[in-house]
């Protein structure tokens, strides 16, 4: 919602983001970055599909979230046309941005492109792991994931940008999910419980995958096997 008619002393800093969407939000950015840097590691191949995993049960999660989450956090309060999208980039241009109490309409663009990268990114590695579709699968995987990390950049510099014009700190904001907006733009309940089983949830993963490497077992073997233990 564009709340720039309300004036400056109208607007406190209210619980925008909630739990759920923030937690999905940094844990989405490291599972990316882990992916990203064991990509062309054998030795780390099992970092590099637990993290693809993750990325794509997050995307999952954010797909229900957006349908019943909180009212910032579903797609039909910030998903918007072409018309409103170009309208706040003119508004940008002329350097009186609109302020949006949640995602700003480009931000949108930027937030769906990268759900739907996500998702074929880790389709593709899932089929090239299981070498379903032949070699150019995984050129295909290869291209998603490079096409997602330059909109991944993109999106930061934008926040950056963002934050300065709009003289608020965006990244602050998606880390304790308050931002400077009219009281009535503010939502109640923090969901602190969902955003706990989802950290959770991604935790317990990590655990049950780590167990499972190679690595893990050959270690413990060779503890059991020392005479000296």
């Amino acid at each position: 919602m564009n709340i720039a008619s309300a004036s400056r002393a109208e607007r406190r800093p209210a619980l925008v983001w909630d739990l759920p969407t923030r937690v999905f939000h940094w844990l989405l950015a490291a599972s990316f970055a882990i992916a990203w840097l064991s990509a062309e590691s054998e030795r780390w191949q099992l970092l590099h599909i637990t993290a693809g995993y993750t990325v794509a049960g997050l995307v999952a999660f954010r797909l229900v979230w957006g349908v019943i989450g909180t009212r910032h956090a579903r797609f039909a309060g910030f998903v918007r046309g072409p018309r409103a999208v170009f309208a706040y980039l003119r508004s940008l241009a002329r350097g009186r941005p609109e302020h949006h109490a949640g995602h700003n309409p480009a931000g949108a663009v930027a937030i769906v492109g990268l759900l739907a990268l996500a998702a074929l990114t880790t389709a593709t590695g899932w089929a090239n792991l299981n070498e379903l579709g032949g070699h150019w699968v995984g050129e295909v995987h290869e291209a998603f994931a490079s096409t997602m990390l330059g909109l991944v950049v993109a999106h930061v510099a934008a926040v950056i940008v963002s934050s300065r014009l709009h003289r608020e700190n965006l990244v602050a904001s998606m880390v304790h999910g308050r931002k400077p907006v009219p009281a009535t733009e503010g939502i109640r309940r923090p969901w602190r419980i969902v955003g706990v089983l989802l950290l959770a949830a991604v935790l317990g993963f990590w655990y049950v995958q780590w167990q499972a490497a190679p690595g893990a077992h050959a270690a413990a073997a060779a503890g059991r096997a020392d005479p000296d233990d």
